[in-house]
């Protein structure tokens, strides 16, 4: 009989959930089941189904155990590969950068990651070989580049109300979010409040996902339209009464001003723009102004568009209208990951860092590579990277651009990874990394308020090393200097805490993290908003939030500045996470590809029809970007014209070995850049 014992850990996969975890190891050494933890009041015992299945790809039969070094073309996969040992992978990344430099000085080399790991020592340990060498800084827009300014510009600090208190709201509203597939502890605790309170949800997403499949109402707007439901949301709440102008009066800083500028955004307006009925805008309204209990649970999804950082300040603004912040369950919350007190100047290095050196946006790679002057500026080609924690192949908008990129014979790059990713394929050194149940880390959250450690659960697999390990090791053959470089991981860990006042890494590990909660008052700004005048703006100033600021309209509004559908491209694309694999971190495992089968485009029926197209049809979906094809499948929850391909699929999971990041541009969204991954007008044709 095979005897297990269970370790705790932590998922670091999400940053809303950060799950506590429990994870079965055997005698052996082999990981067997994850589970949530029971004792935490968040995870509550409940993880996803992938994290739950999660030995399936730590024991994959195609995770990396060996250096390697590419002696074949690029972009063909493991037979392009030969085995090396470490000193030989290590020594020829830093004397490969040491040349670069050399020729052309120190902002060529470009290390580069994101979010495969969100625990702070392994993934930001980069940014301090990055800081100490001079190299070119990376500007992280994937994800919260628009959602961060358009929550801040109404609220003024990165927090909102516990997560926890779900259980004590009467109406629930995810905006913008899937949480079946992307957050399900925020179903358990909306399961809560519905049993036991007999609290409503109500979904806003351009398509019937999982989520708005359970919901009591569904507002399946067009992509890009958000703002203006907000909008029209509003001028219902001063129209009806339900605008509570005491709380206004005393929490905000311009009530009068945006009651008089949102007169004009009625249902009407709105419905023309959303696609939506006047009635389903006046239902929601009432009902959300109604109910004092109202928890707004936003999203990411909607701010990856042009207008995104625009949508999030106008739904934002919606709580302060009613003053649901004065009550229990009531409110709004985006992101806690404003909470944590962490100095990260050991992690990260940012005692070191020089703000002269230039700085290139993570979403523009393809562009940045290419060799484009607007995102180079007057420094020197990127010709050496080290890449962690991500897989630009794939992720990366403009994908052809992006692969053009890689292709250059001059570019040198070692990936450090756990499985041949399309990205590790491009390099010419790729290192074995650890899971996250093989190394040290900590980890903040933004769906709950507790700060947790997690000590590794296993040894390392093979020949993998940490991240940490790896940035350590460069650093000593470049003769990169920090204490940082010295420490072990869980040193840096318990230093962390002890400098930014939380008790030390044991303590943290043996209690099961430490809950960085706000009292009710400071949680829901009864004491005063984050704004130095302590209120709401009703009026946002983007110029503070970023050098685009002056292309958004300083009231919440529609603004249409979205990659808008035509004559030539009559549908809007949403490239939206599916179920089984989040991003492409679970895209490996035989249960998540069975799962989804291959990739789709949800299409209306109606607009099949217009096209002529059955059910499994192959399809060609392209724009100006490039092309893709995958097949059709009717789905009557989304309105004509929208068109959703659920992923991420590797590329190689499409006919062409082109993925959906073909479509997505790389410009970026204002006020200070970012990713509109869903904000791409595209056509459709038989393939």
């Amino acid at each position: 009989m095979t005897t297990l014992r269970r370790a705790p850990s932590v998922c670091p996969h999400d940053c809303p959930s950060t799950c506590a975890l429990e994870v079965e190891v055997t005698e052996a050494g082999r990981v067997g089941r994850l589970r949530g933890a029971a004792a935490h009041p968040y995870t509550a015992g409940v993880i996803c189904a992938k994290v739950a299945r999660y030995a399936e790809r730590h024991h994959h039969p195609d995770r990396l155990s060996v250096p390697l070094r590419r002696v074949g073309a690029k972009g063909v996969g493991r037979a392009a590969f030969a085995e090396i040992g470490w000193d030989e992978a290590l020594d020829t990344i830093a004397a490969q950068f040491t040349q670069a430099v050399q020729r052309h000085g120190r902002e060529t080399v470009w290390p580069y990651f994101y979010a495969g790991t969100m625990g702070l020592v392994q993934r930001d340990g980069i940014e301090r070989l990055r800081h100490v060498q001079g190299y070119s800084g990376q500007k992280s827009t994937i994800c919260i580049g628009l959602s961060d300014p358009g929550w801040m510009a109404g609220v003024g600090i990165k927090h909102g109300i516990d997560g926890r208190e779900l259980d004590d709201a009467d109406l629930i509203v995810v905006w913008g979010g899937n949480p079946v597939s992307t957050q399900v502890n925020v179903m358990t605790h909306i399961s809560r409040a519905r049993k036991q309170r007999g609290a409503r949800l109500v979904v806003v997403d351009p398509y019937r996902t999982g989520t708005a499949e359970a919901a009591d109402q569904h507002l399946a707007l067009r992509p890009g339209t958000d703002g203006a439901l907000a909008c029209a949301v509003m001028h219902v709440l001063f129209q009806e009464g339900f605008a509570d102008r005491a709380y206004l009066a005393r929490y905000t800083d311009d009530p009068d001003g945006l009651e008089r500028h949102l007169a004009t955004r009625t249902p009407a307006w709105a419905a023309a723009i959303t696609g939506l009925r006047e009635e389903e805008i006046f239902g929601f309204a009432r009902l959300y102004g109604a109910t004092k209990r109202s928890f707004l649970r936003i999203g990411y999804g909607f701010s990856r568009s042009r207008n995104g950082a625009a949508q999030v300040f106008a739904v934002s603004c919606l709580p302060a209208v009613t003053g649901a912040w004065q009550y229990p369950g009531g409110g709004a919350l985006y992101s806690n990951g404003g909470l944590y007190r962490l100095d990260r100047t050991l992690i990260e290095g940012r005692d070191r860092r020089d703000p002269t050196v230039r700085t290139l946006d993570q979403s523009r790679i393809g562009a940045v590579l290419t060799g484009d002057p607007r995102d180079l500026g007057a420094g020197p080609p990127v010709t050496a990277m080290l890449i962690q924690n991500t897989n630009p192949m794939v992720v990366a908008p403009e994908s052809r651009k992006v692969r053009d990129g890689f292709l250059r014979a001059d570019l040198f790059v070692a990936v450090h990874e756990q499985f041949m990713t399309e990205t590790a394929a491009m390099a010419d050194i790729v290192l074995p990394a650890t899971t996250f149940l093989e190394h040290d880390d900590i980890y903040t959250a933004g769906g709950h308020t507790f700060l947790q450690v997690a000590r590794a659960a296993v040894p390392p697999f093979a020949s993998c090393r940490s991240n940490h390990a790896v940035i350590c090791a460069l650093a000593h053959r470049l003769g990169a200097q920090h204490p940082g470089f010295e420490m072990s991981a869980w040193d840096i860990i318990d230093h962390t805490l002890r400098a930014s006042g939380y008790p030390d890494a044991a303590t943290l590990a043996d209690q099961g993290g430490f809950d960085c909660a706000l009292p009710f008052e400071n949680a829901h700004f009864i004491t005063g908003f984050g704004h130095p005048d302590g209120r709401f703006h009703f009026r946002a100033d983007w110029n503070a939030l970023g050098v685009q600021g002056d292309r958004l309209p300083p009231w919440p509004d529609h603004v249409d500045i979205i990659d808008k559908a035509d004559d030539e491209r009559p549908f809007r694309l949403v490239a939206a996470p599916s179920r089984s694999f989040l991003n492409t971190s679970f895209s490996e495992t035989p249960s998540g590809q069975a799962r989804e089968g291959r990739p789709t485009a949800l299409i209306h029926p109606d607009d099949l029809d217009r096209l002529g197209l059955a059910d499994g049809a192959r399809v060609r979906l392209g724009n100006r970007q490039g092309n893709v094809v995958v097949h059709a499948r009717p789905f009557p929850g989304l309105q004509r014209g929208t068109v959703v391909v659920e992923g991420l699929w590797p590329n190689a999971a499409f006919e062409e070995g082109i993925g959906i990041n073909a479509l997505t541009s790389a410009e970026s969204g204002p006020p200070h850049g970012g990713a509109v991954f869903h904000d791409t007008a595209i056509w459709i044709r038989a393939a």
